[in-house]
């Protein structure tokens, strides 16, 4: 062979012959010589403290590293007492190769008396197991990956002060009697998440053909805070969730625990139970297959928990086939025990006496800085008495504490409610933005709860509410809330009860309850219900309904601090009616409790001149009294179809409208009357139609 092809072969040979006489060495030393500069270069790689006090073993066996220490510790940063590490004996076998080339691979792990001290600093950005340089940036913890192990008397402590965790593992491994298993390393432990004791008890079922890549199989089990949660399954390695088929079986008496114990908020709920496949893919957590109940209503889909910087992510893709109207509550902030255990009644609290109804439950502002979220949920129907609502869907985004609900979207009654709800918590002061639309909507149906039947009504109406409040309640937003409500009622026909009702129109009235006809239809050519909202405070601009034989108009308001209603509604008639007790009808009160008053004093003034009249005169002038000549000038529909204000309705002729636009509120916040407003009492009504 050429020489230079001989002196490298000799080289080579030499290199190997080298390699071998180490290993060699190595292995009948067990490489005990080496302790000290172990010390030294472990001390200086890592910035902490590494002494071995009893026994120390480091060689090839064959090839993959053999470690045995005594007596050994690692101490901890300077920021935090104590030892990072100590074991009064560690045995273990590492791959060479994943040595060099990484992720660390461990064979086999034997610890004995041993103590792992893992914390974080109190601003989450130093951990004591990220070794190096002390003020550098904490990293995630990533344990090694475990192949087969086993521990007698070790303990596990791991502490987080920002997200106010800390928990207390002790393991140890103890001899399964079955024959499946060699061994089981079995665990218990105690801890607080948030406030919130748990405690955690399982086991690590090593299997016979581990050595030859089998799976080990787990059981977890943690308890706290009425919370219970089962983890069962497989893993590749004794640490190597990555790719684990586990299964989760979670129960408790409110979902919001669960969640809140990752700093995550969810609206509260009722008892609830799911059952989910848990598998870890990186950084993220899927629980797919999620199916459950929560109160009396059900829910599936899957659910994404990634774990990044600086804020979790939570996604989900959710599905209800019914959802209990009690159920729905918490969304809006009410309280759901409350709700199945008084109906109605549990939404109204009482302040100052007064009935309350819009919710008060403030937004959990301090929670929302933790997580970041992307929500899709959609509900085929809802379960609710006289409410004919369906097909919700919802998008949910929550960036940085911006909280966008877009679309919120649900069928009601053969019409369609679409929202878009926009929550700025980024500010100590919470924003809100409120825009929600109706689309034409068969009032009939609509209004079925209320009275109101198909047969006869083919009116349709639609709507918009747009308002922009401060606030972290639905109560507080509302009640500095500026902006604009309009209900808008294209030409139909409606009940002749519920209208003459309203109307107070005794003749007709009368004449139709003799002759059977309650149920005949109504022409309504055009209507308009509409509120400016200035500070929480709405005034009619304008109540103004056009019908084939009156024009309904309207003043007054209500207040959104105090929930207090003084509206009014006056039918003037188009027509003559000899028999007429068109006056204001109102409806005073509250939201939750509002009040009808249809025997208004300028019906009672009529009657009494009836009847002064009937005295001095005769019975026939009685009937002077209740004369309608029927001079209601009828409305233009082309502002009230374009939802305009009121200083912009007129009538046929095109002149402005002098019965609508002035619209107060006649009851202060504190739902005492002034006396100017006292005055105008017989003028209250209700004003909405």
């Amino acid at each position: 062979m050429p020489r230079p092809l001989v002196i490298a072969l000799r080289i080579l040979g030499g290199i190997v012959a080298l390699i071998l006489v180490a290993w060699l060495v190595l292995f009948v030393t067990k490489g005990r010589f080496l302790k000290h500069p172990f010390e030294r270069i472990a001390s200086g790689q890592t910035a902490r403290e590494v002494k071995v006090a009893g026994d120390f073993q480091l060689y090839f066996n064959p090839l993959n590293v053999h470690f045995v220490a005594e007596q050994m510790t690692i101490t901890n940063p300077a920021w935090v007492k104590g030892n990072l590490f100590e074991a009064r004996r560690i045995d273990t076998t590492i791959s060479t190769w994943s040595l060099i080339f990484g992720p660390s691979k461990v064979r086999w792990l034997s610890l004995d008396d041993a103590h792992l001290d893992l914390q974080w600093d109190k601003q989450h950005k130093r951990n004591t197991w990220t070794l190096g340089d002390p003020n550098k940036p904490g990293k995630p913890l990533d344990l090694p990956l475990i192949r087969r192990a086993r521990a007698a008397g070790t303990e596990i402590v791991y502490r987080d002060p920002a997200m106010l965790l800390l928990a207390q593992l002790g393991i140890d491994t103890v001899e399964a009697h079955d024959t499946r298993f060699a061994n089981a390393i079995r665990f218990d432990g105690k801890g607080e998440a948030r406030g919130v004791p748990f405690t955690v008890t399982g086991a690590l079922l090593s299997p016979n053909d581990t050595v030859t890549g089998g799976r080990n199989r787990i059981e977890l089990h943690v308890r706290g805070a009425d919370t219970s949660a089962d983890v069962s399954g497989e893993l590749p390695g004794a640490t190597e969730i990555e790719g684990a088929d586990l299964h989760i079986d979670v129960r408790g008496t409110n979902l919001a625990d669960l969640f809140s114990v990752a700093g995550i908020a969810v609206p509260d709920t009722r008892r609830y139970r799911f059952t989910s496949v848990l598998t870890k893919r990186g950084p993220e957590w899927q629980f797919t297959g999620l199916k459950g109940r929560f109160g009396d209503s059900d829910l599936a889909g899957k659910l994404t928990v990634t774990n990044r910087q600086p804020r979790l992510m939570v996604e989900a893709d959710l599905g209800t086939r019914i959802l209990d109207i009690v159920d729905a509550g918490p969304f809006i902030g009410y309280n759901p025990n409350k709700l199945a255990a008084q109906g109605n009644e549990g939404t109204v609290t009482r302040v100052n006496g007064a009935p309350r109804i819009l919710p008060d439950a403030p937004l959990r502002v301090e929670a929302l800085k933790n997580f970041d979220a992307r929500v899709n949920w959609h509900v085929t129907t809802v379960r609710a008495e006289n409410l004919p609502v369906s097909n919700i869907t919802l998008g949910l985004t929550l960036d940085d504490r911006l909280l966008k609900l877009s679309p919120l979207n649900f069928a009601m009654a053969r019409g369609t409610v679409s929202s878009d709800i926009v929550i700025n918590a980024r500010d100590p002061a919470v924003v809100t933005d409120y825009d929600i639309r109706l689309s034409p909507t068969p009032m009939g149906t609509l209004l079925a709860g209320f009275g109101v039947a198909e047969s006869g009504t083919s009116g349709m109406l639609k709507a918009r509410a747009q308002l922009h409040g401060i606030g972290n309640t639905v109560h507080d937003s509302l009640s500095t809330a500026n902006g604009r409500i309009a209900v808008i009622i294209p030409k139909g026909t409606m009940w002749t009860r519920n209208v003459q009702l309203t109307e107070l129109d005794i003749g007709v009235f009368l004449q139709k309850m003799f002759e059977k006809k309650l149920k005949e239809p109504v022409q309504i050519n055009c209507g308009l219900v509409a509120f400016t909202v200035r500070n929480g405070i709405g005034a009619a601009d304008p109540i103004l309904i056009d019908t084939a034989g009156n024009v309904v108009a309207g003043r007054g308001g209500f207040s959104f601090k105090n929930e207090a209603v003084d509206l009014a509604i006056e039918a003037d008639a188009k027509k003559f009616s000899l028999f007429s007790g068109q006056s204001p009808v109102g409806i005073g009160g509250y939201f939750a409790a509002p009040t009808l008053d249809p025997i208004s004093g300028e019906l009672v003034a009529r009657a009494g001149a009836g009847l002064g009249l009937g005295v001095l005169a005769s019975p026939l002038a009685s009937i002077i009294a209740f004369v309608d000549v029927g001079d209601a000038k009828a409305a233009d529909c082309g502002p009230v179809l374009a939802g305009a204000h009121a200083a912009a309705q007129r009538d046929t002729k095109g002149r402005p409208r002098t019965d609508v636009g002035r619209g107060t509120t006649a009851k202060s916040e504190s739902g005492k009357q002034s006396r100017d407003q006292a005055k105008k009492q017989r003028k209250k009504f209700l004003g909405i139609f």
